[in-house]
């Protein structure tokens, strides 16, 4: 491990540095916001704060990866390594969309291991010589983190392989999962040493640090997150048999914007955080945002594109020229089918051969014309499932070249050795089909780089004795399971399970006219050429300056131990309120109007009986007996419902249906605001909503007096969201001339009669106060879902007017920590009882003293 850590790298290259015992200690240029922090590892600190603030004003982009853009090499006499940039890395490439004004910072592991004494001098020789962070790791550890829990569990998993046995996929071990966790946070610790969180934005790479987010959100609040996810990511049913699926999932929404190649990866997502953290997703002039905790986390979909660039270089190279030479010689008179697959299971390199196989039996007539070359990187990965894919490919390799070749003929060539880049492309280039049967795969790129090298050059063409003036031609078979399909609309897309269906697309591939494929080529060329890597990282740090861009306006607060640490964004004004503050207010005041929601405020939404305890009774009776009070209690029940359970209160105000009906005190009868003639619309909403329910499983219909409204909290949360979507469209289509409202909230969809509110309530309370000639100068208000932000709305404009007294003290105060039209929150239900018994206290307190006094005075007489 590394003995000290630098308070600023950037200094180091000047010579300026500091010494400091371990990494994670107060660094000069680190900076964050105030707020309420919860430790989030062993060490008991809260966010840092800076010495100064930084001046530098270059915008800079901190790219955070499991491996750094960097081949690594001994020198000859092992006095030292020698160090140089690896073109081939997408981190390296994504600079080409960022500009030369964006300074690249990296951070991520060596491919090789670095003797500890010798890892000083070599982070010295990485920072100054190319902006690097190494991040070292003990062997053990990086072997449990990677091969372990990245390897076994997480790619497995994400790519549909279910631990079903020991054999099968990978068991969930706890001490990978702590590795895992472990190689996070020094990741970490390592973006501590160079960032700046005011000024900087991290682009964190790909699953091996999917819970890096939640470390750096912890320290810094207001930071500029992005991850990118370049594997794909699995449907709920296979994510959800993951033990720390809610922790994966609650750090990858610390990020501001989280990457995905395709929309079904981001819909799995979506789907998941909906399923397992009851997590709603929206779409907004075209960008998906997840509202999470008051931050708005942006869900950004676009493959990555190649490195033009570097493509057409290597095109370029005589090293390449030659390579096509010698290709053209070998392959003299047959047509080149390519295949380049890294060696693992999800490659569906056997089931290609299996393909190749039987068009080869379907289609006698190819034969000793065609061949298959299939290029097999190494793997990267290691264990039993490699080598068993490995035997297979190279037998049945073996098996079809002894059934169908002939003298001077192997219908497949297996090339399982590592092949330069030049020479890769050289096989592109002869190769007349590219196919590329991955069972799962997140991205793959091999479709767009054959498409590229297939445009070619005038030095190429000539070689491959084609006329520069007419369009270049390829073709593609790609499995529908990879990232890349979708983009490929002018590709065969196969079902790579089928090998008689991925047969007849090759023998399509080969029989297709030179005018179609010439089609085929120009439309992925057009599409591929101009969404290269630099597109891709432009427009991904596009979109995460736009999530960003509010950051400075937000009050964070941090809450949360662990992994579940979260960061809430809330108004700057938004603060709790204190029990002792509101008390002191309500004791010094004589006109006080008070204004509580029921559902979900003094009851909790999860509590089966709704009925109030002869607690919450008791307290309701002790403010209204209080002639300098009027309390108004406003739910969504029934007026009969209320009328039975709120007897004991004779002097309590009641709002029901959400202030539909309202009834001032218990000798008086229940009257309506809003003047509805009829309600003949439930004759045509009921049997809609009717039909919805039979069709949904765990829906109901709630019919009130004045409004109908179809729940379906119970039903499965994707089928009754888009049943819900359905049901809103469908009423307000046939409602159109009616006189009634159509609205959705947290699994509900109610019709209701137009103007109806709870804002009513609050101005029926307002209105009542005056006509006791009392202007309010003591006012609160409690609700706790975005229905009671009318009631805290029409306050807040009262106070504004001249409905409140001059010095009136408001108390808009919504339940939980959330955004709101109030001012003030409380924690949940107990908090808002604790606190209306203080207030009740204060006036059984303020009675006895008055009949004291009065007493006092009788017998003073």
């Amino acid at each position: 491990m590394v003995s000290r850590s630098y308070s600023n790298l950037l200094d180091l290259v000047s010579g300026d540095s500091l010494t400091v015992g371990r990494v994670g200690r107060r660094l000069p240029r680190v900076m964050t916001v105030a707020g309420i922090i919860s430790d989030l590892d062993e060490e008991n600190s809260n966010s840092v704060v800076s010495d100064a603030p930084s001046s530098i004003s270059q915008e800079r982009v901190i790219v955070v990866g499991n491996q750094l853009p960097l081949r690594v090499h001994r020198s000859p006499d092992n006095s030292g390594w020698n160090f140089s940039w690896d073109e081939d890395s997408l981190l390296l490439q994504l600079k080409d969309g960022l500009g030369e004004d964006v300074e690249v910072v990296y951070i991520g592991c060596l491919r090789e291991e670095v003797d500890s004494k010798d890892q000083e001098d070599v982070s010295q020789t990485l920072l100054e010589t190319f902006k690097c962070v190494p991040t070292f790791l003990p062997p053990e550890l990086f072997s449990r983190f990677y091969h372990g829990f990245c390897k076994q569990q997480l790619w497995p998993l994400f790519h549909y392989m279910l631990p079903l046995s020991p054999d099968l996929g990978g068991r969930f071990d706890r001490s990978l999962w702590q590795a895992y966790v472990s190689v996070n946070k020094i990741f970490a610790d390592k973006v501590m040493e160079v960032i700046n969180p005011e000024e900087d934005s991290v682009w964190v790479h790909d699953y091996h640090l999917m819970i890096l987010p939640t470390f750096l959100r912890k320290r810094f609040n207001r930071v500029k997150l992005g991850f990118f996810l370049h594997s794909p990511f699995p449907s709920s049913e296979i994510y959800r048999t993951l033990p720390v699926r809610d922790e994966l999932l609650r750090a990858l929404l610390n990020s501001d914007l989280i990457g995905f190649h395709t929309f079904d990866y981001a819909r799995h997502f979506l789907s998941c955080c909906s399923r397992m953290l009851g997590l709603s997703y929206q779409s907004k002039r075209g960008y998906i945002g997840i509202e999470y905790y008051g931050r708005t986390v942006s869900i950004k979909i676009l493959p990555v594109g190649v490195h033009l660039r570097q493509l057409q270089s290597i095109l370029d190279l005589p090293e390449t020229e030659a390579k096509v030479v010698e290709l053209l010689n070998q392959f003299k008179g047959r047509t080149v089918l390519l295949g380049v697959d890294d060696m693992d299971i999800f490659k569906g390199i056997s089931l290609k051969l299996l393909a190749m196989e039987q068009f080869l039996v379907q289609h006698p007539e190819w034969g000793g014309k065609v061949v298959l070359v299939q290029i097999a990187n190494p793997a990267r990965g290691r264990g039993r499932d490699v080598q068993e894919v490995q035997t297979e490919t190279y037998l049945t390799a073996k098996r079809i070249n002894e059934t169908f070749g002939r003298p001077g003929y192997e219908p497949v060539v297996l090339i399982d050795s590592s092949l330069q880049l030049y020479e890769r492309i050289a096989y592109y280039v002869v190769a007349e089909c590219c196919l590329v049967t991955a069972v799962r795969d997140g991205m793959n790129l091999i479709p767009y780089e054959y498409v590229i090298c297939r445009q070619g050059n005038e030095r190429l063409d000539k070689l491959l004795q084609l006329d520069t003036s007419e369009p270049k031609r390829s073709m593609l078979v790609v499995s529908e399971f990879i990232g890349c399909s979708p983009s490929l609309s002018g590709a065969i897309r196969v079902n790579p399970w089928n090998v008689d269906s991925v047969a007849e697309a090759m023998d399509t591939a080969l029989a297709m006219s030179y005018n179609e494929k010439q089609l085929r080529h120009e439309k992925h060329y057009r599409y591929v050429s101009t969404h290269d890597v630099g597109y891709w990282a432009n427009s991904f740090l596009q979109d995460l300056g736009r999530t960003c861009r509010d950051h400075g306006r937000r009050r964070c607060w941090g809450i949360g131990f662990g992994l579940g640490f979260r960061v809430i964004a809330l108004d700057p004004n938004f603060r709790k309120l204190s029990v002792e503050h509101i008390v002191s207010a309500y004791k010094r005041t004589k006109n006080r109007a008070i204004l509580l929601d029921y559902d979900g405020t003094m009851m909790p939404q999860t509590s089966i009986s709704k009925k109030p305890t002869p607690e919450v009774i008791s307290i309701l009776n002790s403010l209204c007996s209080d002639p300098d009070n009027l309390v108004f209690l406003v739910s969504g029940k029934d007026k009969d419902t209320l009328s039975e359970w709120f007897s004991p209160c004779t002097k309590l105000a009641l709002g029901a249906e959400h202030g539909f009906f309202m009834r001032k005190n218990q000798e008086l009868e229940w009257e309506t605001r809003v003047p509805v003639p009829d309600f003949d619309w439930k004759q045509i909403a009921e049997p809609v909503m009717q039909l919805y329910t039979e069709t949904t499983d765990g829906s109901s219909i709630e019919a009130k007096e004045s409004a109908l409204v179809w729940h379906y909290q119970y039903a499965d949360p994707d089928f009754g969201s888009c049943q819900a979507k359905e049901l809103l469209d469908h009423l307000e289509s046939v409602l159109s001339n009616e006189p009634v409202s159509v609205k959705s909230g947290q699994h509900f969809v109610e019709v209701k009669p137009q103007g109806v509110t709870k804002g009513l309530v609050a101005e029926c309370l307002l209105s009542m106060m005056q006509e006791k000639t009392k202007l309010p100068d003591f006012v609160v208000c409690i609700g706790d879902d975005r229905s009671d932000d009318d009631m805290f709305e029409v306050i807040n404009s009262a106070k504004a007017g001249s409905a409140l007294s001059p010095v009136a003290e408001v108390f808009a105060c919504t339940v939980g920590q959330k955004p709101s039209k109030a001012k003030y929150y409380l924690e949940d239900t107990t908090e808002i009882v604790r606190m209306l018994q203080g207030l009740a206290m204060a006036s059984d307190q303020m009675a006895l003293v008055s009949a004291s006094q009065t007493l006092s005075i009788f017998y003073g007489n």
